[in-house]
């Protein structure tokens, strides 16, 4: 049987002619585009023509492309989001308690100030506890015996006088604060330098100033200091203010009410000053009796 096809079927050259025809050309088109750039303006232009349709091809690509992005962004942020949130909970005590921590800070470097004032004879300490009974006002502190606090020392913050110790045990010693209705402490007006006597009135109530005269040259809004007469307080310390005077009392002193300038209730940390901050001692009385007893002891010689 005839394998060729029939004369009708043979149109042009060969297959195999084509191809050698078409290859060398390729290799000519080749070697004259790198060789003279015959090319490049019908590359340009088959560039722009076909520019839209490889846009329109990538849209499905861009498409998708953009949607993953969205979810993945939106998945991201809510994972920061949560981050975030975790860990605001847990840097609130601190935000929270940054208001304290600078007013204590303050305090304390306005404390130091004062230490410094008088050193050699103040003792830093720090609030443990107040007292059980609520109208005692007494507190206690983290120094005693063991660092060389005493009974009748007074006791001051950085912003005027707390109290007095009245106890000291080993660790740790008690405070009666002035607002107590048993403390006494003698004071005058900075303004003026009139003496008078400063008296606590328990809880809730303010302090007293009596024993002023309804003439008396006083202002509310006087700072009230330390006069140092009674040999405990060191002179000039804050005390208090005077809030409220009442000069027709029907009695021969004015009833004058005062607010303390110190942080009695709510001073962390304290100095305690020492004996060699206030003035020396004061002396013994003399005995009432000791006269007669010498007049008894002259007569007696004289009688031998």
């Amino acid at each position: 049987m005839p394998h060729e096809p029939p004369p009708f079927f043979h149109r042009g050259p060969s297959p195999a002619s084509r191809l050698a025809f078409f290859g060398v050309l390729s290799l000519v088109l080749l070697f004259a585009d790198t060789r003279f750039r015959y090319l490049e303006n019908i590359r340009r232009v088959v560039t722009v023509v076909i520019s839209p349709l490889q846009q329109a091809a990538l849209l499905p690509q861009e498409a998708v492309g953009a949607v993953a992005a969205y979810f993945t962004s939106k998945r991201s942020l809510a994972d920061d989001n949560a981050a975030l949130r975790s860990a605001l909970v847990a840097q609130a005590p601190a935000v929270q308690g940054y208001a304290h921590e600078r007013d204590e800070n303050a305090r304390l470097k306005a404390l130091l100030g004062v230490q410094t004032h008088y050193a050699g004879a103040a003792t830093a300490a720090g609030v443990l506890y107040s007292g059980r009974d609520p109208f005692s006002q007494r507190l206690f502190i983290d120094k005693g015996d063991h660092d060389g606090v005493a009974p009748g020392e007074a006791v001051i913050d950085d912003l005027g006088v707390v109290g007095q110790v009245t106890r000291v045990f080993p660790a740790m010693a008690e405070v009666t604060l002035l607002t107590n209705k048993d403390h006494v402490i003698p004071v005058k007006v900075e303004r003026t330098g009139v003496h008078s006597v400063l008296y606590g009135a328990g809880t809730g109530q303010p302090l007293e100033l009596r024993f002023m005269p309804p003439s008396a040259d006083l202002l509310i809004g006087d700072r009230l200091v330390t006069s140092g007469l009674d040999g405990t307080y060191p002179a000039g310390l804050a005390v208090a203010q005077v809030t409220a005077i009442d000069r027709d009392t029907g009695q021969i002193f004015a009833r004058i009410h005062c607010a303390p300038l110190g942080g009695v209730a709510r001073s962390e940390h304290l100095l305690v000053l020492g004996r060699m901050a206030a003035m020396p001692e004061r002396p013994d009385e003399p005995d009432a009796s000791a006269p007669g007893k010498a007049a008894a002891r002259a007569k007696a010689r004289r009688g031998t």
